[in-house]
């Protein structure tokens, strides 16, 4: 049976590709469509992107530490889950918000990015937590 941190790690590794595909996607809107999106949805185009990137390049990194912690399986899992989680629910708020947002006004998208950002934050401190409880 496969380690948490090793599956969690695939579905990371994997879900980058998504994230090439909205980088394909990206180029197209801005080079041959360009305008079509418009300034506000571009906008949180941009930043969905850019947030999915960096933060799965971090959870690659946040479960190889993941075993160092003395962690159990099941809480390696829950920390492991938590962090993907965030990354889905703060990257995923920009492109809700770009298809359901207006202007200078809050949605559901502004909601889970802000609750993507506290599952990542729960993650990162536990991480941390385990890391020096462990040395």
């Amino acid at each position: 049976m496969m380690e948490p941190t090793e599956v969690l790690s695939i579905i990371a590794i994997l879900s980058i590709v998504t994230v090439e595909f909205g980088g394909h996607a990206l180029l197209r809107f801005v080079t041959t469509d360009a305008g079509r999106l418009g300034e506000l949805r571009e906008r949180f185009f941009r930043a969905g992107h850019a947030h999915a990137g960096v933060l799965l390049v971090l959870s690659l990194v946040y479960l190889l530490y993941l075993p160092r912690a003395g962690f159990s399986d099941g809480m390696e899992w829950l920390c492991g889950g938590a962090l993907l989680a965030g990354v889905l629910a703060q990257s995923g708020g920009f492109f809700v918000h770009l298809g359901i947002g207006r202007e200078g006004r809050g949605s559901y998208g502004t909601v889970l990015t802000r609750a993507g950002a506290l599952l990542l934050a729960a993650a990162l401190i536990a991480l941390a937590a385990g890391l020096i409880l462990a040395a």
